[in-house]
């Protein structure tokens, strides 16, 4: 009887690098079209290849969609933990100035940092990429009440959207939290706003303040974003839903040791 191997080898082959087979781990990203295919063109930190055979199969019969209501609320409670952390510090990115040797543009620079890891080209009207029933209009087209209703609408998906990428929990508590009106547009500036206020659930003001360092921070940063790295070099939430980082450790702390200098 003749082995099987020659055969067999051709064939997984060709089940392993099928385009077609790996377009279906690019549904799981976190954020929006175009966020596995960063980094690794401009060598701006290459993307942590996952091989988890869960991800080569159509989205009805893989694991991670079914999962995704459950990263959500993962992704929650890890958020809602860090903002306890800070409870009752003043609003450094909303209420008050930053320090000189920051500089006034230092949140900007950090924004467009997380943004570059979360939107893609998109950016304020990035939707999540496995998201399979979109909005009917752009999210800077929409008011909140609307990004509601689409997502009690769409249940069973994922929803993250705008340029920093909110998912539903968090975003209903962002807009509690910053007392923003459910009639309010998503606009740019809206969800600046709200990333602001994230920013320093992360210990932005801890930081200026020189309470926690700088990296404590990045991690923190991590746990919110799931796009950047932590020291590992591999995303807080990596391999859930396809999650990856998209910059490395070390370019991550070299931005960040720009804006934040010690």
């Amino acid at each position: 009887m003749k082995s099987a191997t020659p055969y067999l080898l051709p064939l997984l082959a060709a089940i392993y690098l099928c385009p077609t087979s790996m377009a279906w781990a690019e549904r799981f990203s976190i954020v929006n079209d175009g966020f596995l295919r960063q980094g690794t063109a401009t060598g701006q930190g290459a993307l942590i290849q996952h091989r988890s055979a869960s991800l080569l199969v159509p989205e009805a019969a893989t694991p991670q969609a079914k999962a995704s209501p459950e990263l959500e609320a993962e992704m929650e409670a890890v958020q809602s933990q860090l903002a306890s952390l800070f409870t009752g510090r003043e609003g450094t990115s909303l209420f008050r100035a930053l320090p000189k040797k920051v500089g006034q543009n230092a949140v900007q620079r950090l924004l467009h940092l997380i943004a570059s890891a979360e939107a893609g080209k998109a950016q304020y009207d990035a939707v999540q990429y496995a998201a399979r029933i979109r909005p009917s209009k752009r999210p800077t087209e929409m008011t909140i009440a609307e990004i509601y209703a689409w997502i009690d609408a769409t249940p069973g998906q994922q929803h993250a959207i705008g340029r920093y990428q909110m998912i539903p929990a968090t975003l209903r508590r962002l807009v509690k939290k910053t007392g923003a009106r459910r009639s309010d547009r998503f606009s740019p500036a809206l969800q600046d706003r709200l990333a602001q206020q994230l920013l320093e659930e992360a210990g932005l003001g801890a930081v200026l303040a020189g309470e926690i360092g700088r990296r404590d921070f990045m991690h923190n940063l991590a746990k919110i974003w799931a796009g950047l790295p932590t020291a590992s070099g591999k995303s807080y939430y990596h391999g859930l839903a396809g999650n990856k980082a998209v910059l490395s450790w070390a370019r991550f702390d070299q931005e960040m040791a720009q804006i934040f200098p010690s």
